[in-house]
């Protein structure tokens, strides 16, 4: 999963980013107002973490941005302004929680898995496609109850496709979206191309009904099982 850290004290910027990169996240960063808006409209996120005092402009303006522009986007409101007028306009505005400054790295942790359970896969632990499973919080995946062992990068890519059955990927939307800004600097897609390969197979020997299927010239779409 995606998260955009939205943050203009570097150490704090730094410690949530490692935080959230242990945990198998993939993130990228803005320190203000505008950097964040021209991550924003580039790219799409499964979470922001907004601090809504900025040096260039207030993140309650950006959110309100954000909602204007019919984005699913997850938003968690990070400010040490906790005052009770910023936390009803945030969340009339679309916020999904408010977390106050100083807080520890092991309650933003437990907020951001709540938001994202409850946006991305209607509040469920587990995502389903047929007889396979994956289990958000755990980073576990199973077929009929068998555990199947994924590197890290195969996890994101099925969890990726899991949370959009049956649409149609772009191999560019998926690399941007699985790993983040560093695949700007790929100059072709054999690094996708190797994932993948690696994942249907894995999916195929475990018996997986679930099938990603690659589409010629456009990308790959996760195909569940006809009933």
């Amino acid at each position: 999963m995606k998260i955009l850290i939205i943050e203009d004290e570097p150490s704090l910027r730094e410690v949530m980013q490692r935080a959230l990169e242990q945990e198998r996240y993939v993130v990228e960063t803005a320190a203000t107002f505008a950097e964040a808006d021209a991550k924003i409209a580039g790219y799409s996120y499964d979470c922001i973490l907004l601090d809504i005092m900025l040096p260039d402009g207030s993140g309650l303006r950006l959110l309100e941005h954000i909602k204007s522009l019919r984005r699913r986007d997850n938003v968690i409101i990070i400010s040490a302004r906790d005052s009770l007028d910023d936390k009803v306009e945030g969340l009339e505005l679309g916020a999904d929680d408010y977390l106050p400054k100083p807080f520890h790295t092991a309650e933003l942790l437990a907020r951001l898995r709540s938001v994202l359970r409850r946006g991305r896969s209607g509040g469920e632990l587990a995502l389903t496609a047929g007889n396979l499973s994956l289990d958000v919080d755990k980073a576990r995946v199973t077929v009929d109850g068998r555990e199947v062992p994924l590197l890290k990068k195969e996890f994101d890519i099925l969890l990726y496709f899991m949370q959009r059955p049956n649409h149609l990927v772009d191999k560019a939307v998926l690399a941007e979206a699985v790993w983040g800004d560093h695949a700007d600097q790929a100059d072709n897609f054999q690094f996708v191309y190797a994932q993948m390969k690696n994942l249907r197979r894995k999916m195929a020997d475990a018996g997986a009904t679930a099938e990603i299927k690659s589409v010629y010239g456009f990308g790959y779409k996760l195909v569940p099982p006809e009933r």
